[in-house]
């Protein structure tokens, strides 16, 4: 008597755990090595480097010269004073991380054989991603989460931009693929991020 081997696939839940997993490796890969580029802290509050500028084209030229210096000690400073920020208000940070988990595990890491369903009723992909926006859109504009988060991304910038226009970069020195780097997050571009794009490009 002979047997059929028949095709086992896994199971909705272990095919999200899988994509979580592999996002989040890709993810700290790529912030791993954006981190091999951060400058030493010392460079970047050396105060005999400090000096008044010259004049507002001078101020600008600095911060743009000590942003493509110091860009990943800029970024970790922002991302500082948003999680000090968010650590400060409890309800801003469970409604913050009630968002994210909603986007990954309803849409993002999805497997696409399974359905949102809730209340007995069945909910589309493009269905999820319109509730999901819009529940975005009021967190972020019609409730304190936004206008906390638009205050420490406010005094973040403040502070690197006093910082870029005050510290002297003629001691500084970039090669030309650090240069070639503006984005404000380029250091932190990878393929995490653009795997997780392209899921959300597939599912509209």
């Amino acid at each position: 008597m002979s047997s059929q081997n028949i095709p086992v696939s896994d199971p909705p839940s272990s095919t999200t755990t899988n994509a979580l997993r592999a996002y989040i490796s890709r993810l700290t890969e790529s912030t791993r090595r954006a981190f091999t580029r951060r400058r030493p802290w010392y460079e970047l509050v050396d105060r005999t480097a400090f000096s008044k500028p010259e004049s507002l084209t001078d101020a600008t030229s600095r911060i743009r010269k000590n942003y493509n210096y110091f860009r990943v000690n800029y970024i970790t400073l922002l991302t500082g004073v948003l999680a000090f920020s968010l650590l400060s208000h409890p309800f801003s940070l469970l409604t913050i991380v009630s968002l994210l988990a909603a986007w990954l595990f309803l849409y993002l890491f999805r497997s696409p054989d399974q359905p949102v369903v809730i209340g007995g009723r069945t909910f589309s992909d493009r269905e999820v991603l319109g509730i999901l926006l819009v529940l975005t859109v009021f967190v972020v504009f019609l409730t304190s989460v936004g206008s906390l988060l638009m205050s420490a991304t406010l005094i973040g910038l403040g502070i690197i931009c006093v910082h870029g226009a005050f510290r002297d970069p003629e001691d500084l020195f970039l090669d030309d693929q650090e240069i070639a780097g503006t984005g404000l997050f380029s250091s932190f571009s990878g393929a995490a991020t653009s795997a997780a794009v392209a899921d959300v490009m597939a599912r509209v």
